[in-house]
C-alpha cells in the first residue's frame, strides 16, 4: 500500500484577511442534544423548482436527515452512527445518497440510500464494504453507469469501493487502497478532472488521481501552516467554475474560519466567517457543502451549507449562506 507523497515546504506566510458573511437560513437542530451530532451535509438542487432543492445531513449518533430550503425536516433515517454523507445523479437510477456507517468500528460500511426528490425521502437500498477499520468520511464519483465512492478510515486508509446499481441490492467491490500517515476525514471528487482531494486533519489536503487504474501516490496541495488553513481540516466542497476553475473550500476548523483555494493549481484565494447575524455565527465547523446554480432569491448564485458545532442554547444544526454573499465580501 502506497503512503502519500513528499508535502509541500512550510512557508512563513503573512496573516490572511478573513471577511465575514451571514447565514441566510438554517435547520431546526438535529435531535441528539447536547452532543457532538451534527455533521455533514450534501446538497440536491431541483434544476425545475429551486426552491424544492433539498440537503440531506447527518446526525452521526442517530441517522440521517433530508431539509427543504425553508430548514424544516422531511425526512428521517434511523439508521445509527452515520457520519459523512454525499449524493450523486445517476441517471436513471436517480439521486444516489451515500453515508459512511460507523456502526461497527472494526468494519466501515457504506449505506445507500435513494433520495425520492419528490417526496423529500429517502429510500434504504442496502450497504456494502467500505474497507476495514472506523468509517470516517465518505465522497463520490459517477464513472459512466458505475458509481465510486472513496470511504475515509480514521486510521488513514481511503478505499476506492466500485459500487454497481442493479434491481437488487447493491454490489461493492474494493479496486485501490489508498494510505495517509494521520486520521483525514473530508473529501471531494472534481468530476471534470477526476481528481481527488482528501482532508488529512492535521497536515492540509491532498491530491490524488482518482481513476482506480492510477498511481496511489498523492501530493500535499495545502499545508496546515496557522494561517490559511488552521488545523483541524475538516469538510471539503467545491465550486466549480468552467472547465477547470473554480475554488476547493475547506472547513479551517481551528479558527472558525473556511480556506478557499484558486482551482486548478490550489493557490490561496481568500477566507471567510459565518457571524452572528439574525441566526448566529457558526464554531468549530466539521462538515460543509455546496452547489452552483440559483437556489431562489435568497441563494441566487449558489448554495453553502456548514455545520454549526455550537448552536447552543439548542442542538446543533446546519447553517444556509449566500455563495453571492461569499463573492462579495471577498471582491470575486
Amino acid at each position: 500500500m502506497a503512503v502519500a507523497g513528499a508535502a509541500l515546504p512550510m512557508a512563513a506566510l503573512a496573516a490572511p484577511v478573513t471577511v465575514s458573511v451571514t447565514a441566510q437560513g438554517e435547520t431546526v437542530p438535529v435531535g441528539t442534544a447536547a452532543a457532538d451530532a451534527a455533521d455533514d451535509p450534501a446538497i440536491w438542487r431541483n434544476p425545475r423548482q429551486p426552491l424544492r432543492s433539498l440537503i440531506v445531513a447527518t446526525d452521526k449518533k442517530a441517522g440521517l436527515y433530508v431539509y427543504g430550503l425553508d430548514g424544516k425536516a422531511r425526512d428521517f433515517s434511523p439508521d445509527g452512527r452515520l457520519n459523512n454523507v454525499d449524493l450523486i445523479g445517476m441517471g436513471r437510477r436517480g439521486v444516489i445518497v451515500v453515508a459512511s456507517d460507523r456502526n461497527d468500528e472494526a468494519a466501515a460500511r457504506l449505506r445507500l440510500y435513494r433520495l425520492d426528490t419528490r417526496r423529500a425521502k429517502l429510500v434504504p437500498l442496502g450497504t456494502v464494504s467500505g474497507g476495514a477499520g472506523e468509517a470516517y468520511g465518505v465522497c463520490l464519483m459517477r464513472v459512466g453507469a458505475r458509481l465510486h465512492a472513496f470511504s475515509v478510515l480514521k486510521d488513514g486508509t481511503v478505499a476506492q469501493v466500485s459500487i454497481t446499481l442493479g434491481q437488487g441490492k447493491p454490489r461493492g467491490r474494493i479496486v485501490r487502497q489508498l494510505k495517509l500517515e494521520t486520521q483525514p476525514e473530508g473529501c471531494v471528487v472534481d468530476q471534470r478532472s477526476r481528481r481527488l482531494y482528501v482532508g488529512e486533519e492535521d497536515r492540509g489536503i491532498w491530491a490524488f488521481d482518482a481513476q482506480a487504474t492510477a498511481s496511489r501516490r498523492g501530493r500535499l496541495v495545502a499545508a496546515v501552516d496557522g494561517a490559511q488553513l488552521v488545523a483541524d481540516v475538516e469538510g471539503l466542497a467545491l465550486a466549480p467554475q468552467g472547465r477547470r476553475g473554480g475554488w476547493l473550500i475547506a472547513s479551517s476548523q481551528g479558527d472558525n474560519a473556511y480556506a478557499l483555494f484558486r482551482l486548478p493549481g490550489m493557490k490561496p484565494a481568500g477566507r471567510f466567517r459565518i457571524a452572528a447575524g439574525r441566526l448566529g455565527s457558526t464554531e468549530e465547523t466539521d462538515g460543509i457543502a455546496f452547489h452552483p446554480g440559483a437556489f431562489g432569491p435568497r441563494y441566487h448564485a449558489g448554495l453553502f451549507v456548514a455545520q454549526d458545532g455550537d448552536n447552543a442554547p439548542a442542538a446543533q444544526n446546519f447553517k444556509l449562506v449566500s455563495w453571492a454573499d461569499v463573492l462579495a465580501a471577498l471582491r470575486r
